[in-house]
């Protein structure tokens, strides 16, 4: 016994030099011989899990973690590491569960308190990764990285000025990494809650921390923060960049594939929107009137089951539905290799809740991105952006990572099935009846101190025009009437509408107007919800993809004219149309009669020109051939 004892002792030292020299496969393998001689050693498992954690074998270290907890049970740091490593696995419930599970009389420091709060926080128990914050910060008040996630649970508990508080104190402590974050974090919440007094010198100084952002904190800063704001496409390309490597430099491709199976192509969705979610509504039609016969379709979902028509709808429609929530990246990306997918369509990009890094394992020989992230990923697995002649035109090739793919009408999906009822009188919606009915359903973080510039100065040539908002936010709501208000703009001509369910929006949808969009952020789903309505989207298209999906929206139901060369002609043709009550009533009109009729609403129309889009990207690849630039081209 004592032999085998010194011997695993001599194992450890090896290993531990070994660990410092970063050299982790031979850490592993001295840590392992120790353990085999050890095996109640809680040390040991402890130090074969940080080693296994250093070759981003996840499911190994999540084994000799589990040893080393059930070897000492009140260990913390024995805890710490198995949860690491589950939140590295995407599992954070269950790394909640085993900081949980510590007897109450271990010791518990600062750090293990902020990082038991972050897997509370990841595993969505909010109001517990508070508490879990409130207690780090008791014994290091000063720590940046607590104060910045105190701020997440604030804000996902719909605790927005407490979260932004946090948001403050991050920045003012000043380390470079949790600065650039509770920026990113901070800009966005001032937009939703439309705080503008600082919002222009805070989003200048998140632009300054994202240009001088290196690989170690591009991997942190989500591109995302980067739609709403004046950002460059430069700059969208380059932290998209940044963040892909960031996540992806230790992933190796998987071998490549062996022969083609033979087959109808092989077509898998990767997304954790497969649920009650504006992605899977889009695209629930398009997956139910496919080919059958020349695709056969997996959705690889990483999603929360919701139980919702939905859900079960998006499901039916697919021969296969893979849940890969539990799974690391490498094992889904083997999945998909083993089921011989020939076209992998990322649906989330830099989104929340993405695993699209693990297309770097290059699963499928042809990898896209569609839908989910209006912006470039910067990522170099990624084959193709897809787009439409508006949104994406080939000129703006520069702006992408990826080839551009060009559907011939719009990028954007519909489901013809979605609810129409009938509207509601305007009497019921609180609305006048001879007024013209302009309005904005976005979300407040898209808007800004100069839309409001631009929708005084419409309110002020069109007097007898009245503005209609959704109430997101009570403090916006507050916020944005006396905003309106210094521009001249009574309260009495601001209407606001609740927050109601699909069907019943559409419905009230139908009483307005026009719709007045936004950018450098436009409307997106909502948009096409509105000309579903039979509501005119007025819009200006602008550099980026973000802010010309409203044009390719509009294009694809043949009203071209409603994208407006600049802000003056936005201006005046919404005054024009305010007062032309003829005019709005042949736009809506239009919109009204040919709704099956048009490009963006036409289902089978789009499928066919998707499949004939996917088959020219798998031609290329089956030919040897590199992805290139597709322009459009309408399915025969």
């Amino acid at each position: 016994m004592k032999h085998s004892a010194h011997r695993a002792e001599a194992h450890r030292r090896a290993g531990l030099a070994a660990m410092r020299a970063q050299a982790w496969s031979q850490a592993a393998a001295e840590f392992e011989r120790g353990t085999r001689l050890a095996p109640a050693d809680a040390l040991l498992w402890m130090n074969l899990t940080r080693a296994r954690l250093g070759l981003r074998q996840l499911d190994a270290a999540i084994a000799a973690g589990r040893e080393a907890v059930a070897a000492d049970p009140a260990q913390p740091l024995a805890r710490r590491l198995l949860a690491d490593a589950l939140v590295q696995a995407h599992r954070p419930a269950e790394a909640a569960e085993v900081f949980d599970a510590l007897p109450p009389d271990s010791p518990r420091d600062h750090d293990w308190h902020n990082a038991h709060g972050n897997a509370l926080l990841l595993a969505g128990r909010h109001a517990d990764a508070v508490q879990a914050f409130f207690q780090a910060l008791a014994l290091k008040i000063d720590a940046p990285l607590a104060h910045y996630r105190l701020g997440l649970s604030f804000m996902h508990l719909g605790l927005r000025h407490e979260g932004v508080q946090c948001f403050r104190t991050a920045i003012a402590l000043d380390d470079p990494t949790v600065r650039a974050l509770a920026l990113s974090l901070l800009v966005h919440e001032q937009r939703q809650t439309c705080d503008w007094a600082t919002l222009d010198t805070d989003t200048a100084a998140l632009l300054q921390a994202m240009d001088g952002a290196d690989l170690a904190l591009g991997q942190l800063l989500s591109p995302f923060a980067l739609l709403a704001v004046e950002a460059t496409p430069a700059q969208q390309r380059r932290m998209g960049a940044l963040r892909a490597r960031g996540l992806t430099e230790h992933i190796r491709p998987l071998p490549p594939p062996g022969p083609r199976r033979p087959g109808p192509l092989r077509l898998g969705y990767l997304s954790s929107d497969f649920h009650q979610h504006a992605t899977a509504a889009l695209m629930a039609e398009v997956l139910e009137r496919r080919d059958r016969e020349r695709f056969e379709v997996t959705l690889y979902s990483h999603s929360q089951s919701d139980g919702t028509a939905l859900e079960q709808r998006v499901r039916s429609a697919c021969e296969h539905f893979v849940d890969v929530s539990l799974l690391g990246h490498r094992a889904i990306a083997q999945r998909i290799r083993d089921d011989g997918i020939d076209l992998l369509v990322d649906l989330k990009g830099h989104t929340r809740g993405s695993r699209f890094e693990l297309l770097a394992y290059r699963p499928a020989p042809v990898q896209l991105a569609w839908l989910g992230y209006p912006a470039t990923t910067g990522a170099d697995f990624i084959d193709y952006m897809v787009g439409d002649p508006v949104v994406t035109p080939l000129d703006h090739a520069p702006q992408y990572s990826e080839q551009i793919a060009q559907l011939p009408h719009s990028y954007q999906p519909n489901d013809r099935q979605r609810a129409l009822p009938p509207a509601p009188s305007r009497a019921e919606l609180g609305l006048p009846e001879d007024a013209a009915v302009l309005c904005c359903f976005n979300q407040t973080y898209k808007m800004s101190p100069h839309m409001l510039d631009l929708w005084a100065r419409i309110l002020h040539g069109a007097p007898r025009a009245v503005l209609w908002m959704l109430a997101w936010d009570p403090h916006a709501r507050e916020v944005l009437t006396r905003e309106l208000g210094q521009r001249g703009v009574p309260a009495e001509r601001v209407f606001w509408a609740p927050k109601l369910g699909l069907a019943e929006h559409i419905a009230r949808l139908r009483a307005a107007d026009l719709f007045l969009d936004t950018w450098p952020c436009n409307a997106h789903t909502t948009a096409s919800e509105a000309l579903w309505a039979g509501v005119p989207v007025l819009t200006v298209p602008g550099p980026t993809f973000a802010s010309r999906v409203a044009a390719s929206l509009v294009h694809a139901c043949a009203l071209p004219q409603l994208a407006c060369a600049d802000e003056d002609a936005y201006v005046r043709q919404a005054t024009a149309l305010a007062q032309s009550p003829a005019e709005l009533a042949a736009l809506k009109q239009h919109l009204e009669t040919r709704r099956l009729s048009l490009p963006l609403f036409d289902t089978d129309r789009f499928v066919r020109d998707w499949e004939a889009l996917l088959e020219r990207m798998a031609e290329r690849a089956l030919a040897g051939l590199p992805p290139a630039p597709l322009a459009a081209q309408p399915a025969v």
